[in-house]
Parts: structure tokens; sequence; C-alpha cells
């Protein structure tokens, strides 16, 4: 009799989406990570095949858990909306985020900024921007022949893959869309929801009023040709 040894079974790897640290150090840098991924969501809220996310862990390799890092904004273009625990290139057409933010925070460390450079670099991400509120420094990489490139002057530099421009010129960061609207905070945002508001408010007692001061000219003109006929020609 033949026997057969059974091949032994292919262990699964698992991919975990936390490690346990918090998404932010500070409120500083939370709150420039939920400006960047909210205004961009809202960039691309009409495109289905663009991919945002903030903090989520990315797998370049499949088959290996210990290779990824969670940018704190990404960027897949050509990927479609949805949810995900985790970001697994081989399932997502083994495309790379294009573009990636990280925000600066006391706690971050020059080694571990220059390893997140490192596998940027390696795994296909085109452009690479790293702002410090501190301080209101920008830097910025760009893919070229070789890797990623310094870019010397960030200052109203445009995003090739985004359109969207960098404005240093204050005490903060400034982002703008394509159209040259600014990026807004969540606070911003309702201020000028409210103002809006009112403004329809006004406009619509305006226009209640309009009516009103129309209907009494139209009473007053009812009782004239009650009392006096019609006006002469």
């Amino acid at each position: 009799m033949v026997s057969q040894i059974e091949s032994p079974t292919k262990t699964e790897v698992i991919y975990p989406d936390s490690d346990g640290q918090p998404m932010a150090n500070n409120t500083e840098q939370f709150r420039w990570l939920v400006v960047i991924e909210q205004n961009l969501e809202s960039l691309y809220a009409d495109d289905p095949n663009v991919f945002i996310a903030g903090d989520l862990f990315w797998y370049p390799v499949e088959g290996n858990n210990k290779i990824f890092t969670a940018p704190d904004v990404m960027v897949a273009l050509g990927r479609p909306k949805g949810k995900r625990l985790s970001y697994k290139q081989w399932e997502e057409g083994n495309l790379a985020p294009q573009v990636v933010f990280e925000i600066l925070s006391p706690s971050n460390r020059q080694d571990e900024m220059d390893r997140k450079l490192v596998f940027y670099e390696r795994y296909g991400v085109e452009e690479y921007y790293i702002y410090n509120p501190a301080n209101n420094q920008l830097r910025s990489w760009l893919r070229g022949e070789a890797g990623l490139d310094l870019i010397e002057s960030v200052d109203s530099w445009v995003s090739p893959r985004l359109g969207i421009r960098f404005d240093l010129s204050g005490e903060e960061l400034q982002i703008y869309r394509p159209d040259g609207t600014p990026f807004l905070s969540y606070l911003e945002i309702e201020e000028l929801l409210e103002q809006e508001r009112q403004r329809a408010e006004q406009e619509r007692q305006r226009a209640e009023q309009a009516a009103q001061r129309m209907g009494e000219m139209e009473e007053l003109l009812r009782r004239y040709r009650d009392r006096f006929g019609d006006l002469p020609e």
C-alpha cells in the first residue's frame, strides 16, 4: 500500500489593523490630520475611484506582516472608496498610495522619519509631505528617476497629482484647492454655514416683508377702486 504524506497547511498570515498607539500625540497634530484628510475627502467626494484614509495601516508585501506603516494621511488614486481595516497593496491592484502626508509632533524622532522616507521611496509613493506645525515648516519630496527627490522650494508648490497648492506665507500652512478655495477646519466650515444660514434667513425675512408690503398696496388699490372706480387712463 502506498501512503501519501499530506502537505502541511499554509499558516494564515494575520495583518493587524492597530498597534495600540494613539492616532495623534497632541491637538495640533490631530487638527492637521483631520483638516487634510477631510478636505481631500471633500475634494474627491464625487470621484468613486479615489481612496483617502488617515492613520490606516499599509502593507505593501503579501505574506509579510512585519513590513507596514501608517501614514497620517494617504491618497490612492485609482482605488475605489470603501471601508478597509488596512490597505493591503496586493488586494488593491498592487497600487501604492501615490501621495502621503505626515504631521510632526515633538515625539517624532529623526530616525523614525528617516525610516518612513526609505519606506515610501522603496514602495512607490510619488509625493511625500511632512508638515511641522511647531515651526510652520513643510518638507516635500517628489519621485524622480532615482527615487524621491527633495523639493527645494515648497512655498506656493502645487501638487502634480492633487493640484492643491501649499502656501507658507502666513503664520501656519494654508492649502488651497485647484479652484483657489482654502482648506477649512470643521469649525471654520460650521461658521461659514452659520453665516449662510443667517444670510438665507435675512433674505427670507426681506422676501416676506416685500410680500407683505405688496399685499398692503394691493389692498389699498382694491379699496380705492371700490370707492372711486378704476383709475382713469
